[in-house]
């Protein structure tokens, strides 16, 4: 797993940030209290980018603020955000980002987002919704459902942009010379 150094610290608060002011730009869905949101794809990059530690990190306090300004915590949901960043940081720890990124890591970047999505939003929120606030399973099924479909095409398109524009800054290993 990758160290929480000082780079790591700095990069959770400022995706954690990120993340919060994304997420107070909802777009509505056609399913109540669901909105489509562009948050999961900085979750998702930096998760990547920083490791596991960073993802839930940034998930969990990013999520925490937008519901503290907005209606109150809600927890279960806020646990999957975390869920979510652990599970795309753990998920691509051997992705090598900084070396470049292809048709593979692009692939490899989507397919993990995708199982990490619906395993937050379809399995961890509606079963902590259930045990915690005992909520209607029909209602956090349909929930769950919208969730996982708009914020996998929110960060397969925005997430996947986020790394190759990353990844177009990285100065590959070895690509400078020293002048005599």
């Amino acid at each position: 797993m990758k160290k929480l150094s000082v780079k790591s610290v700095v990069a959770i608060g400022i995706g954690a940030a990120l993340f919060f002011v994304l997420g107070k730009v909802a777009i509505p869905s056609p399913v109540p209290n669901t909105n489509i949101s562009l948050q999961y794809s900085v979750a998702a990059v930096f998760a990547a980018l920083f490791g596991p530690i960073a993802g839930l990190l940034i998930g969990f306090i990013g999520h925490t603020l937008i519901d503290a300004t907005s209606y109150g915590p809600w927890w279960s949901w806020i646990i999957a955000s975390a869920f979510f960043g652990l599970v795309v940081g753990f998920a691509t720890m051997k992705m090598h980002v900084e070396e470049g990124v292809g048709k593979k890591e692009i692939i490899f970047f989507n397919v993990a987002q995708a199982i990490a999505h619906l395993l937050a939003w379809g399995l961890v929120a509606p079963v902590l919704d259930i045990l915690i606030y005992a909520e209607p399973i029909e209602k956090l099924f349909a929930q769950g459902l919208m969730a996982s479909v708009s914020n996998i095409i929110t960060t397969g398109v925005v997430g996947t942009l986020l790394l190759l524009g990353y990844a177009k800054t990285v100065v590959k290993k070895g690509s400078l010379t020293k002048e005599d």
